[in-house]
């Protein structure tokens, strides 16, 4: 899968990463994943159920990943959930 293909949602509003993903849609790719972590996950879920129910109904889940993320900061080591959502066109 290509890098463009991955959108990594964080804190900007819901909707300009649901547009980022039908846009991905729109000009060929036949997969896109969502890339989130800490609280962002939530919002990637959000961004998924959206995309699929209002915009491209025909889409399918992929893989779906979890996983904890260890990172570096002034304070030590932190952990951090992350979550990889598949989307694809069937």
């Amino acid at each position: 899968m290509a890098e463009e293909n991955v959108v990594f949602v964080g804190k900007k509003p819901t909707m300009n990463y649901v547009l980022a993903v039908v846009t991905q849609f729109n000009s060929g790719a036949n997969s896109v994943v969502l890339k989130a972590r800490g609280k962002a996950i939530s919002k990637a879920v959000d961004v998924a159920e959206i995309v699929r129910n209002r915009f491209v109904p025909t889409l399918k889940y992929g893989n779906i990943t979890i996983g904890t993320e260890t990172l570096q900061s002034d304070k030590g080591e932190t952990n951090v959930s992350s979550i990889e959502i598949e989307m694809r066109r069937e």
